[in-house]
Protein backbone atom coordinates (compact mmCIF):
# COMPACT_ATOMS: atom_id res chain seq x y z
CA UNK A 1 0.00 0.00 0.00
CA UNK A 2 1.69 3.71 -1.10
CA UNK A 3 2.42 5.81 2.02
CA UNK A 4 -0.63 8.17 1.20
CA UNK A 5 -3.49 5.70 1.62
CA UNK A 6 -3.71 4.94 5.28
CA UNK A 7 -6.84 2.58 6.71
CA UNK A 8 -9.35 4.59 8.66
CA UNK A 9 -8.15 2.32 11.70
CA UNK A 10 -4.94 3.42 11.57
CA UNK A 11 -5.83 7.15 11.72
CA UNK A 12 -8.12 6.24 14.66
CA UNK A 13 -5.01 4.65 16.79
CA UNK A 14 -2.81 7.96 15.56
CA UNK A 15 -2.85 11.18 18.23
CA UNK A 16 -4.08 14.16 17.50
CA UNK A 17 -0.39 15.42 16.66
CA UNK A 18 0.50 12.38 14.56
CA UNK A 19 -2.77 12.92 12.74
CA UNK A 20 -2.01 16.74 12.18
CA UNK A 21 1.22 16.02 11.38
CA UNK A 22 0.63 13.51 8.29
CA UNK A 23 -2.38 16.36 7.49
CA UNK A 24 0.20 18.78 6.79
CA UNK A 25 2.75 15.91 5.07
CA UNK A 26 -0.54 15.02 2.70
CA UNK A 27 -1.52 18.47 1.96
CA UNK A 28 2.18 19.23 0.93
CA UNK A 29 2.53 16.30 -1.23
CA UNK A 30 -1.07 17.29 -3.02
CA UNK A 31 0.36 20.63 -3.92
CA UNK A 32 3.73 18.66 -5.54
CA UNK A 33 1.39 16.57 -7.25
CA UNK A 34 -0.81 19.16 -8.68
CA UNK A 35 1.90 21.06 -9.86
CA UNK A 36 3.16 17.99 -11.90
CA UNK A 37 -0.04 17.73 -13.62
CA UNK A 38 0.33 20.95 -14.62
CA UNK A 39 3.64 20.65 -16.10
CA UNK A 40 2.62 17.08 -17.57
CA UNK A 41 5.12 15.50 -15.46
CA UNK A 42 2.60 13.41 -13.52
CA UNK A 43 3.25 9.49 -13.26
CA UNK A 44 0.51 7.99 -11.35
CA UNK A 45 -2.98 10.65 -12.15
CA UNK A 46 -4.47 8.49 -9.17
CA UNK A 47 -2.40 9.63 -6.85
CA UNK A 48 -4.18 12.49 -6.28
CA UNK A 49 -7.52 11.24 -6.08
CA UNK A 50 -6.15 8.72 -2.80
CA UNK A 51 -4.51 11.84 -1.45
CA UNK A 52 -7.55 13.72 -0.72
CA UNK A 53 -9.36 10.46 0.01
CA UNK A 54 -7.07 10.74 2.91
CA UNK A 55 -7.14 13.99 3.82
CA UNK A 56 -10.77 13.83 4.24
CA UNK A 57 -10.55 10.62 5.97
CA UNK A 58 -8.36 12.21 8.26
CA UNK A 59 -10.54 15.48 8.87
CA UNK A 60 -13.75 13.32 9.32
CA UNK A 61 -12.14 11.34 12.32
CA UNK A 62 -10.22 14.83 13.55
CA UNK A 63 -14.14 16.14 13.53
CA UNK A 64 -15.92 13.30 14.95
CA UNK A 65 -13.48 13.61 17.84
CA UNK A 66 -14.13 16.83 18.04
CA UNK A 67 -17.87 16.39 18.35
CA UNK A 68 -17.51 14.17 20.90
CA UNK A 69 -15.50 15.71 23.07
CA UNK A 70 -18.71 18.56 22.93
CA UNK A 71 -21.13 15.56 23.93
CA UNK A 72 -19.04 14.62 26.40
CA UNK A 73 -18.89 18.23 28.36
CA UNK A 74 -22.90 19.15 27.93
Amino acid sequence: MPKYMIRTDDIRKMSREERLAKLRELQEELVKLRLKAAVGTLENPGAIRAIRKTIARILTVMREEELAEKKGKS
